[in-house]
């Protein structure tokens, strides 16, 4: 494995939501995201500094993604003491797009998205991939908007 520069590794994703708690509980549901104790609650002038924000406060947590262990990245969900309004969500953005999560059955995984407040976005399909592969994956969103695909990979045969 080629070495990174600086020592580097990934450490977290972040998301600012209009309500932190409903959004981790969200993750916390449907893709079994465990919280990082403790919760956060920042503000000061370091904050201020730091982020470019005058006088900035946020709150949230860090939830640890599934199946990454217990020192894999997180998903950071914070709420600032003022968010700005972002963009419409679209998957040819530009910018970060989209978070994935890999599961055993996209369909199911969907439907339980569904249920817990997100919505559909595009189709279910399936594609063969350069190697291969094929995967079956859809984009659906969270309460929020943000997108979320899900997909599901298989052998060939």
């Amino acid at each position: 494995m080629k070495q990174a520069p600086h020592g580097a590794k990934f450490g977290h994703v972040n998301v600012i939501a209009a309500d932190w708690r409903r959004l981790a509980d969200f993750y916390g549901r449907v893709f079994g995201c465990e919280l990082v104790p403790p919760e956060r609650d920042y503000g000061g002038s370091d904050l201020e500094r730091g982020t470019a924000v005058p006088g900035a406060t946020l709150r949230g947590v860090h939830l640890r993604l599934p199946g990454q262990g217990d020192n894999g990245p997180t998903l950071e969900i914070y709420t600032y003491g003022e968010n700005v309004p972002g963009g419409t969500p679209a998957a040819n953005r530009t910018g970060w797009g989209h978070v994935a999560f890999v599961v055993d059955d996209v369909d199911a995984a969907r439907e339980d998205v569904l249920q817990n407040g997100g919505a559909d976005v595009g189709e279910i399909v399936t594609l063969q991939t350069a190697d291969g592969r094929r995967v079956t994956w859809c984009y659906v969103s969270d309460p929020e908007g943000n997108l979320v695909e899900l997909q599901s990979w298989s052998n060939p045969g």
